[in-house]
């Protein structure tokens, strides 16, 4: 579970206030929303992030020149700091498809 010394105190938005303390993971990467009970977001490593974007590519059939540009605009993202996994994810998506003036051509699922 939480020993060790892996918990990490943060502040997140939630219903009762913009700034809650709670805690999270730093082994995976979790924060935890106990107010709200939503699911936890995950924030991984650029390293890990780019695996899961290669992942999604490869699952969506993405030509070259098109991992590229998707990659670039997942850096790009992550360089931000205030986005996790998911989010990231899907504004590449979501970029990648206006850009290419495909709508919603791809099926967005990452694999965790």
């Amino acid at each position: 579970m939480f020993v060790d010394n892996h918990t990490f105190r943060d502040y997140i938005q939630t219903s009762i206030g913009p700034s809650t303390p709670t805690i999270g993971h730093s082994e995976c990467g979790l924060i935890f929303d106990f107010v709200d009970g939503r699911l936890p977001k995950r924030y991984s490593s650029r390293k890990e992030l780019k695996k899961i974007a290669v992942d999604f590519s490869r699952r969506n059939k993405m030509d070259g020149d098109l991992l590229g540009q998707f990659l670039l605009e997942v850096d790009r993202l992550k360089s931000l700091g205030t986005l996790s996994d998911q989010e990231i994810l899907k504004k590449a998506w979501k970029e990648m498809c206006k850009s290419q003036g495909a709508g919603t051509k791809w099926a967005f699922a990452p694999s965790r």
